[in-house]
């Protein structure tokens, strides 16, 4: 029997008669990764898929609101990690978008901006690797005496 090697695990499996073009084998996750790039590229090309896709999410929390606002009050770690990410999104967005008039945020900035010369807070390393857990490290300013 033929074998295919899935495209998520990298592992090789008996390939199906009833699938001519199989690429996946048939593992949870590796059914999970097939079907969001199915949908990855459904949002991207068709037009009409996602307009009904926007409306079904509206009408969603139009149903339920408050839904967030409860949900990062009830996860605030969660919440927090996401505004760290939803920084570093911002940035790249502006780098792709630097000199075009579209290149602005799309959330919102964090008021309590560090003074110029020191730079402490909670921050998130997110490393480039793919699923490796990301880790936040608390900075803080060193006093002069330690200079």
């Amino acid at each position: 029997m033929e074998e295919i090697q899935c495209w998520h695990c990298g592992r090789f499996v008996p390939k199906s008669p009833r699938h001519k073009d199989q690429n996946y084998c048939g593992r949870s996750e590796c059914q999970k990764a097939r079907k969001a790039l199915w949908k990855r590229k459904k949002m991207r090309d068709d037009q009409e898929y996602r307009l009904n896709h926007q409306a079904s999410n509206k009408a969603w929390f139009e149903a339920h609101p408050g839904y967030w606002k409860r949900y990062r009050e009830k996860n605030p770690k969660k919440a927090e990690r996401n505004r760290m990410l939803q920084k570093i999104r911002n940035i790249k967005r502006l780098k792709k978008n630097q000199g075009e008039a579209s290149g602005q945020l799309i959330a919102k900035v964090d008021a309590s901006i560090a003074r110029k010369t020191k730079v402490r807070g909670q921050f998130w390393i997110i490393p480039v690797i793919a699923k490796v857990d990301a880790l936040k490290v608390f900075i803080s300013e060193i006093p002069d005496t330690y200079q």
